[in-house]
């Protein structure tokens, strides 16, 4: 682990220890001194990604209030002929499987099909949860601790061809590749091992991955 990651990683800690203390003290003084460890963390984000701490504030009302890791889901969409659909990601220009933040109410599988009709415009099922990932291990790059959880999906649309995706500010392109196409495609760093894992579910392989 890079100096800058394990730095990054302390502030996700020290988050998710500032969220549970902010939850559950009644103490004014235990409270600010939370907030006081929480800009602390921010200016450890900072340094660790070489970011303007101005630019990180908007995180002290979302992220930072979060207790635990957050948790994603990822739809490894594969059809009958060994096409995956990927898209093209507008912050970094690199193809990744479509994928997003669980909302409260909504369980991983139904998460992970609504973020691959918005962001891919393709409307799938998911059959097999594939794998369950941590960010720290699996190349994400990241702010902060994700479990990302993979499903493999089949698209339900029978020619499986892409819609407009409802969030292009978020999605540059999104296209359907076979597998030899993939070798030297330029792909998010947090997608280039999960990618195989899914491609393992869809010849057969039952179990489900996770980091031990």
């Amino acid at each position: 682990m890079t100096p800058a990651a394990r730095i990054a990683l302390w502030a996700d800690q020290i988050r998710d220890m500032t969220a549970l203390g902010l939850r559950f003290s009644t103490s004014s003084h235990d409270r600010e001194n939370y907030r006081r460890l929480q800009t602390m963390a921010l200016e450890m984000m900072a340094l660790a990604g070489g970011d303007d701490l101005a630019a990180l504030e908007p995180l002290r009302e979302t992220i930072f209030v979060r207790p635990t890791p957050m948790s994603v889901g990822d739809a490894a969409i594969i059809d009958e002929a060994g096409r995956i659909l990927l898209i093209r990601r507008a912050d970094n220009g690199l193809w990744a499987m479509p994928g997003g933040a669980i909302a409260v109410g909504e369980t991983p599988a139904e998460a992970t099909i609504r973020e691959a009709w918005e962001e891919a415009g393709v409307r799938c099922e998911a059959v097999q949860l594939a794998a369950v990932h941590d960010s720290r291990l699996c190349g994400s790059l990241t702010r902060y601790h994700l479990y990302h959880f993979l499903f493999l999906c089949r698209p339900l649309e029978a020619e499986g061809t892409p819609g407009p995706a409802k969030h292009p500010q978020e999605v540059l392109e999104v296209r359907w590749f076979a597998e030899a196409e993939l070798a030297g495609l330029p792909v998010d760093p947090g997608h280039i091992s999960r990618i195989p894992v899914a491609y393992n579910a869809w010849r057969g392989d039952p179990r489900t991955y996770f980091d031990a």
